[in-house]
């Protein structure tokens, strides 16, 4: 996906959980409690290094193809139930309202990709102040392969005019996807992962959260001007 080079962006593309909503440590806790109802114990801090890549290949990841095979699909549910248990502990991460309406009055369009299916989605941005921001929502069920392949960011980028676009995002997989489709990430510590990882897997820059990008918006986006 080339992009023309010396032009400020003109299209964001933002992932949902540990990017706007604080839920990454929620995901972990529910994966573990999922695992271990079907009798199989995963060490958390391996769960949280998964967090970020679609549910398909997650189980794989943390375990192997044999339990994918056996109970991939059960564990997948069981997890959603465990969410649906706990979703009362996911709140909204500072400053997202501020970052949405930050990159609308930039001129950017606001495109969401999100690994997570369709109505988990919708409830999670109905957290989020100013989602009516955005302005295409593509959820994991609608790619082909999920992060860190790029088909969702690709996806999310074909329902908008996208001449120069970045993505924002808190994990390696979010980086990894961004970089297979060509595109600079903005890397958030909001997910757990170091700078130093983030940078490692592409991000171009890193920063605290959404209140720090808001903050920080015209001189982000010179930055990637320059970069480009």
């Amino acid at each position: 996906m080339s992009q023309p080079t010396g032009r400020r962006p003109d299209t964001v593309v933002l992932d949902l959980d540990g990017t706007l909503v604080d839920s990454v440590y929620v995901h972990v806790a529910c994966w573990k409690a999922a695992f271990r109802d079907v009798g199989i114990d995963v060490p958390a801090h391996r769960l949280h290094r998964a967090i970020g890549m679609g549910g398909d290949r997650l189980v794989t990841a943390v375990s192997n193809e044999s339990v994918e095979r056996s109970v991939g699909d059960e564990l997948r549910a069981r997890h959603g139930q465990h969410i649906d248990a706990h979703f009362h502990e996911i709140t909204v991460l500072e400053g997202a309202g501020d970052l949405l309406e930050a990159l609308r009055d930039a001129g950017l369009d606001v495109v969401l990709a999100s690994s997570g299916e369709r109505e988990q989605t919708d409830r999670l941005l109905d957290l989020v102040p100013g989602a009516h921001l955005i302005q295409e929502t593509v959820s994991g069920s609608e790619a082909e392969e999920s992060k860190p392949a790029p088909d969702l960011l690709a996806a999310s980028l074909a329902r908008v005019d996208a001449t120069r676009s970045f993505a924002v995002g808190d994990s390696v997989w979010d980086a990894k996807a961004a970089a297979a489709a060509g595109i600079p990430v903005v890397g958030f510590l909001t997910g757990g992962f170091s700078t130093a990882e983030l940078r490692d897997a592409g991000a171009a820059l890193v920063h605290d959260g959404p209140a720090a990008l808001a903050a920080a918006l015209d001189e982000v986006l010179e930055t990637l001007r320059r970069q480009a």
